[in-house]
């Protein structure tokens, strides 16, 4: 029995904290995991800027209502849902990705969440485990599940590998230079034709 497991922000939807990098004008917050594949550090020194800034959840949550999941993506999702058990796995939070989550056609998501002071400040995170996307692999694995993965970050990588077939999607010049054995798409077509491979379809 096979479960697709993918991320979702550069996969499905614009990535969340360049869209805010924009809209707040603070290039700095432009940084993701394409770049820094220590996430507790990047996210760290992202609560710092917006603490800098006077930022806070509101802020953030505005311009998410503003994103739109990407050009075929609702549609991607249907049609592989539609053959395959599908789970997002992304290390964003449930007070940024739920809007979107409707917007997707309401998918099984796993992720994090953030510690909101009364004031709207995000004074914390938490994750839902060590390497979460590895993790739950690891753990669909012992439960009898075949895993194919795909994302286009470092730490999407972990869960890629040790998955039965993994693609990388979208991703950098570096990361497909640095992962030369993994297939890399940019089109859903093309990523849905490499699931149905890797299923025997």
């Amino acid at each position: 029995m096979y479960i697709t497991c993918l991320d979702v922000e550069g996969v499905l939807v614009p990535e969340i904290w360049i869209a805010f990098s924009k809209a707040s004008g603070i290039p700095e917050l432009k940084r993701t995991t394409r770049d820094e594949p220590d996430y507790n550090k990047l996210m760290n020194w992202r609560l710092g800027i917006l603490k800098e800034h006077g930022l806070g959840l509101k802020e953030i949550q505005d311009v998410i209502a503003t994103i739109d999941p990407m050009d075929g993506a609702r549609e991607f999702l249907d049609e592989l849902r539609s053959f395959t058990q599908v789970i997002l796995i992304s290390d964003t939070f449930e007070q940024f990705a739920m809007p979107l989550m409707k917007k997707l056609g309401y998918p099984t998501l796993f992720c994090n969440s953030l510690d909101v002071a009364e004031n709207g400040e995000i004074t914390g995170f938490r994750m839902r485990c060590e390497q979460s996307k590895l993790s739950t692999v690891k753990a669909l694995q012992s439960i009898g599940f075949e895993t194919i993965a795909s994302g286009d970050s470092y730490n999407d990588l972990g869960m890629i590998r040790a998955s039965k077939a993994g693609f990388l999607f979208r991703s950098t010049e570096q990361i497909i230079k640095d992962n030369p054995d993994l297939p890399a798409y940019t089109e859903y077509s093309e990523l849905l034709g490499g699931i149905r491979g890797a299923m025997g379809l």
